[in-house]
């Protein structure tokens, strides 16, 4: 009896020394499971809309690299693309050259540690790489009420955290996420994933804060951001707002003619 006793003792010792390890390697490593920006789905496409490489600098002394789509600074709007994780501006060529058709002037910059910018990737640093990105953008004589913000997964908390309080003509989210916090509960059940997170990107907290129209697009077959969190995104948003649910798209949502009329439609509207 004494023995079974030991042998359980021992082996319960084992599980928590063992959970306790993985504990401290996902709050010590946990940016590394997090950011991707190494991670490449570039599948050659070609670029088919002019563009001026710039470099912005930044508040930490690294330029970072991005893409200038320029047609009329004065009189058309300018969109901003804050990408979300995971490649570089090569990935986002696709959606590039369909957004290039609109009326519009277009910005993407990669955050730092994407594109082969300097630096590692944090909720901080990538909230301060896209004030930036605004306040070189407004130094090209762009007017906040004549941006289009535009966030991509990833990107959509970076969008809700530097709209907050802002006039800006609009916000469009793709496939976003209620907070960080949320995502790590779905994929690590098991763990205190509110205890343990560093970077939260909370946008459900912050949309009391935004003040401008806004798109939410999202996929119902996503299977990296549950589209149930997109659908709280939008229900939590202030008017005027409006949707774009497909039934068959995943988290890269597919840029066919219906997409692209939800995006006209908004932009009409603004």
């Amino acid at each position: 009896m004494r023995r079974k006793t030991k042998y359980m003792y021992t082996a319960i010792t084992t599980i928590i020394l063992c959970y306790l390890l993985i504990l401290v390697f996902v709050f010590f490593y946990q940016r590394n499971l997090l950011y991707h920006p190494f991670e490449n789905n570039y599948s050659n496409d070609q670029i088919n809309f002019s563009y001026e490489e710039v470099f912005i600098p930044t508040s930490h002394g690294n330029n970072l690299k991005g893409w200038f789509h320029k047609k009329d600074l004065n009189n058309k709007k300018t969109l901003i693309f804050f990408h979300g994780n995971a490649g570089d501006l090569r990935n986002r060529i696709y959606k590039l050259n369909l957004i290039k058709d609109f009326d519009i002037n277009f910005l993407i910059v990669a955050y730092r540690g994407f594109s082969g910018n300097k630096g590692k990737p944090t909720e901080k640093g990538l909230y301060e790489d896209a004030r930036n990105i605004l306040n070189w953008l407004a130094k090209q004589m762009v007017n906040e009420d004549q941006i289009i913000i535009y966030g991509e997964s990833l990107g959509t908390g970076v969008s809700i955290e530097v709209a907050q309080n802002k006039k800006f003509a609009g916000i469009i989210l793709e496939s976003p996420f209620t907070s960080m916090v949320d995502a790590g509960k779905f994929y690590y059940p098991y763990l205190p994933v509110s205890l343990l997170l560093r970077d939260r990107y909370e946008t459900l907290k912050k949309l009391k804060n935004i003040n401008s129209p806004i798109l939410v697009m999202h996929g119902k077959k996503d299977n990296i951001v549950p589209f149930q969190m997109g659908k709280k995104v939008f229900e939590n948003a202030k008017e005027p707002k409006f949707s774009y649910f497909p039934n068959d798209d995943d988290h890269m949502m597919n840029y066919n003619e219906d997409l692209l009329g939800a995006l006209n439609n908004f932009f009409k509207s603004i």
